[in-house]
């Protein structure tokens, strides 16, 4: 049997755009002869469709999208992936479902079995979870079709199901797993996503065609990185990370073609995937909202040195501005590298200082602060000036402001409201500063693009003399691993403290961590490409209080 695997890139309740890919990819199968082509989860959709699925006419689009698919089908089959109705009064209004498409009609329907309740994922307030179990049948062979979660829990216990969807179609002697996904990327998903692949596989012995779907959706990028694994465990297959992609094989494959073209064949290091990540984030950020052009504050620091460069490898240059903002506290080679790094990318910028707006505001300010000792009032106007000047050229050139900060300054709180934390996309806020470094060395690994004074110099908010971040944090190498930790690996004060990390140090983390909640509550949304980001990934009390 001839399979295309369709990874293809969503939009949400677009559905004539999805619609549209989802014909063409099945013309291109016809065209190639294939048997059956096989789309990823809620593909109709788009996925996540989070509380689209309470409208009824979002609804009734997707099922008269299904039907202008289904009419397509009359040579080549299709599994595409579809919410429903449920037609029984009992329980959730909805099945997150798998369609079987052949002759024109849908011939069978596999609902999603273990619906996901953990993290970013909430399917459980609007699926009802399958409780019926049966293979395809189809050109001689035996389909066991499951829906991406169902890959994860091996024979796993939970009272809300009554078995693991393998272990009852096992029963019926499948040929081959097909299983549909919508996967979020992180940086440690694609191995524990391959891990698990192959751990069905030596379970079930039988192999496995696991299609992703590629894009983001808001916060959320998945990656694709589709496979193929054969009953060995083999990588027979393996799609692009980050890109649309058709592959056609054939299911009796029974051993990979090559280390090249399988195991090896998309493999980058972890930042080199997270700098991909972010790209596609701010691309499909823009283009699905019909944005064209962004905007930032350049500083000569290398959080938004990195941000620009990702701009406008996602934007191209033409259409990303950098306003440079120098006050009487920014240091000459921060304006020096800023403009260099411009230079480099070829991007436009325009320099606006901003000293006598700061100066207006103390003369302003200066009979009710009453001579009061500088402190982080006026640190702070400084960071609001700028953002009323980035926001204005928003408002008048429609440009979309990107948001600077790093996810150890949002952690901690080390960031100006309606100052440096304006922005409508936050394009590193799941970036530890450590990473930041690590990112801008991985793009100056073939040549220097981001100018080295801004990778080796300390790094500064530049809003009083002489001033160093750390005057106010630990050093970043040291905060980061107590942060990952925390938030990451969900280790409270005791446990980060049998870790080797001293008492006062974790005490004084944390604080800042949970006394900045209120603060995160108001940032833009976060590209996420972590196991644990700040948004709906991660939700605290804003007053909560937790220091063990």
């Amino acid at each position: 049997m001839k399979i295309c695997l369709a990874q293809l890139n969503y939009h949400v309740g677009n559905f004539a755009a999805n619609t549209g890919k989802i014909i063409a990819a099945i013309q291109t199968a016809e065209a190639q002869q294939a048997d059956l082509i096989v789309f990823s989860e809620l593909c109709i959709s788009g996925y996540p469709s989070r509380d689209f699925l309470e409208f009824d006419d979002f609804i009734s689009q997707c099922a008269e999208a299904l039907n202008e698919i289904a009419k397509r089908t009359t040579k080549v089959a299709a599994i595409v992936g579809c919410p429903r109705r449920n037609p029984v009064k009992e329980g959730k209004d909805l099945f997150n479902s798998a369609f079987f498409l052949y002759e024109g009609k849908v011939k069978q329907i596999i609902d999603k079995t273990l619906l996901p309740t953990y993290d970013v994922f909430d399917e459980y307030r609007y699926f009802e979870p399958n409780k019926t179990f049966e293979v395809v049948l189809f050109k001689g062979k035996r389909l066991a079709v499951t829906i991406c979660e169902d890959i994860w829990n091996i024979g796993d216990e939970n009272p809300l199901y009554p078995a693991c969807p393998l272990d009852e179609l096992i029963k019926q002697s499948p040929d081959i797993i097909i299983n549909l996904s919508a996967s979020p990327f992180s940086y440690i998903q694609h191995e524990a996503r391959l891990k698990v692949i192959r751990a069905n596989v030596a379970r079930y012995k039988i192999p496995m065609v696991y299609v992703n779907q590629v894009g983001a959706q808001t916060e959320l990028i998945f990656d694709g990185g589709s496979v193929v694994v054969n009953e060995m465990g083999e990588i027979v297959e393996q799609l692009k990370f980050f890109e649309e992609e058709l592959l056609f094989f054939e299911s009796e494959v029974r051993s990979a073609k090559s280390e090249e073209n399988s195991n090896t064949r998309h493999r980058t290091s972890d930042i080199g995937l997270v700098h991909n990540a972010l790209i596609l984030g701010i691309h499909d950020y823009f283009s699905k909202l019909g944005f064209k052009k962004a905007i930032l504050g350049l500083s000569g620091g290398i959080d938004s040195a990195l941000v620009l460069y990702l701009a406008v490898e996602a934007l191209g240059k033409e259409n990303v501005l950098s306003l440079l903002l120098p006050s009487g506290y920014s240091s000459d080679h921060s304006l020096v590298d800023a403009i260099q790094l411009c230079e480099n990318l070829g991007t436009k910028y325009e320099t606006i200082p901003i000293e006598q707006n700061f100066q207006s505001f103390l003369e302003t300010l200066e009979p009710h602060f009453n001579g009061l000792p500088f402190n982080v009032a006026e640190e702070n106007l400084q960071a609001r000036v700028r953002g009323v000047l980035l926001m204005a050229f928003s408002n008048k050139f429609g440009y979309i402001l990107l948001n600077t900060t790093n996810k150890s300054e949002a952690s901690v709180g080390y960031g100006t409201l309606y100052g440096d934390m304006c922005g409508g996309l936050a394009v590193l806020g799941d970036v530890y500063k450590t990473q930041v470094y690590e990112l801008a060395h991985y793009i100056n690994r073939n040549e220097e693009i981001i100018p080295q004074n801004i990778i080796s110099k300390a790094p500064s908010a530049e809003l009083r003399p002489n001033q160093k971040d750390s005057d106010s944090l630990p050093e970043y190498d040291v905060l980061d691993k107590i942060l990952y930790q925390y938030i990451e690996k969900r280790q409270g004060p005791k446990e980060l403290v049998a870790l080797g990390f001293e008492k006062p140090l974790v005490d004084r983390v944390l604080k800042l961590v949970n006394g900045s909640e209120w603060k995160r509550f108001q940032a833009p949304p976060i590209l996420r490409v972590s196991p644990k980001a700040f948004g709906m990934g991660r939700r605290m009390n804003i007053e909560g209080k937790y220091l063990g």
